[in-house]
């Protein structure tokens, strides 16, 4: 799939989903509850509801695919109550997508160094 990846919106949903939705769920929660169109290009992305899954859902004009992204540790959304719908731009989301939280400015994931002292 290859798109422009400057003119690319996304979509986020403000709301715990389901996961076990598929290519018609999402479709129609996002033709009936975001009001948007699914075939209009943009990507829309949708969170479970303990924060650690994602599923983003595209159109590439031959036919929808979801891409998706299960943390480990740590979670996407941590407050459902501070979360609202909004839109991100391609850059945003690969930042997401990679484990950067923007707020604290750091890696959702520590990396540590075992290193053993020399005898």
């Amino acid at each position: 799939m290859f798109f422009p990846e400057g003119a690319l919106r996304v979509h986020v949903y403000g709301k715990p989903v389901d996961m076990r939705k598929s290519y018609d769920g999402l479709y129609a929660l996002t033709r009936r509850t975001i009001g948007q169109d699914p075939l209009s290009g943009a990507l829309f992305m949708f969170i479970n509801r303990r924060g650690s899954q994602v599923k983003v859902l595209c159109w590439d004009r031959s036919g929808f695919s979801i891409r998706g992204k299960r943390l480990e540790r740590d979670r996407f959304v941590s407050d459902w109550s501070t979360m609202r719908s909004t839109d991100l731009d391609w850059m945003q989301l690969k930042v997401m997508l990679e484990g950067i939280i923007e707020s604290r400015r750091k890696l959702r994931y520590s990396v540590s160094i075992n290193a053993r002292k020399a005898p």
